[in-house]
Formats: structure tokens, C-alpha cells, sequence
């Protein structure tokens, strides 16, 4: 199996046509519905236990929420026409901090798609003419489009549901 690309090693070609926005939105709904059949029946041992220095499944899933706050704080910039958006800290403190281990998983599922809705609902309701406004994506250091941001949300998804599938696998928990 291919070794996960780790994600700020990244790069990102942002030239999707406007047009794929509905289907980028879609990605972007399908986060919660995809985390929690990922997730379906996982022993709670299992999801708390970290693997060599990495987060442990269920942080995993806690970070997908952890990083909600900041792609909307993005998207009201980008509405807004900002210039520049909103550095991420750089160091996943809100993850490390937030002690998803000792939460339930229900609750943070349910939070997620909480959250989750939120933004979508707000994606929804993007007039045509903004889909393309943009802004400078201060760690990429390249213009973000609010297309591009959906495009963005959703590949953090796939990046993160991916460590999820490697974890459940370095556990022989998949079938």
C-alpha cells in the first residue's frame, strides 16, 4: 500500500471550474455520513490507542471537528472579500489539547455533523458570483478561491478518513 502523503507536505492545484461546485459541496456534506461508517463498531479500546506518536483513531476524528471553527472563520473572510485568510496555529494544539480520548465518540460524531451542517448550509447559499472570489492562503502561500476552500474541507476529510483506514489496519480491524 501507498505511504499517506503526510498533509503539510501538500501541495495544492487550485483550478477547479466554477462549475464543480456543487459537486466539491457535496464532498463536503458527505464528511459525517463517511467518518461515522469508518468509525461503525470499532472497539473503544481501539479508537483510544495511539499508534507510535500519532493521534489515535478517535483524536483523528475529534481533529475533523477541532478544525471546523477555522474553515468557516475562511469562508466569512472570503464572503467578506479579505485579503489575506486566517493562518492555521501551525501546531494542532486545539487536538492535542482537547482530550477527544476521553470523550465519547458519539458526542464527537455528533458535534461534527453539527458543525458540519453549519458550513454546508453556508456553502449552499453562495451566490454564483462568489464561488470564485479569493483570498491569500497565508501557509500556501497561493490565492484560495471559496471553491477552492470546499475543495480543501473535503480533501481534509479524505487525508484524515485515510490515517483512520491505515490506524484500523496497523490494528487488523479492517475487514
Amino acid at each position: 500500500m501507498l505511504r499517506l502523503k503526510p498533509w503539510l507536505e501538500r501541495d495544492f492545484e487550485f483550478s477547479t471550474p466554477g462549475w464543480m461546485f456543487p459537486h466539491i459541496v457535496e464532498r463536503v456534506r458527505g464528511g459525517p455520513s463517511r467518518l461515522d461508517e469508518a468509525l461503525r463498531n470499532l472497539p473503544d479500546a481501539k479508537l483510544t490507542e495511539r499508534l507510535e506518536n500519532a493521534w489515535s483513531i478517535q483524536e483523528e476524528a475529534g481533529h475533523l471537528l477541532d478544525i471546523e471553527p477555522l474553515m468557516s472563520v475562511r469562508l466569512d473572510q472570503l464572503i467578506q472579500g479579505a485579503s489575506v485568510l486566517q493562518a492555521w496555529d501551525g501546531t494542532n494544539e486545539a487536538t492535542w489539547n482537547a482530550n477527544h480520548n476521553a470523550r465519547q465518540l458519539r458526542d464527537i460524531l455528533a458535534a461534527f455533523r453539527s458543525n458540519r451542517r453549519m458550513l454546508v448550509d453556508r456553502l449552499d447559499e453562495i451566490p454564483e458570483e462568489l464561488v470564485e472570489r479569493s483570498a491569500f492562503h497565508p501557509r500556501l502561500q497561493k490565492p484560495m478561491r471559496i471553491i477552492d476552500l470546499a475543495s480543501f474541507v473535503a480533501d481534509h476529510d479524505d487525508y484524515h478518513l485515510a490515517r483512520i483506514t491505515a490506524a484500523k489496519r496497523q490494528q487488523s480491524l479492517c475487514q
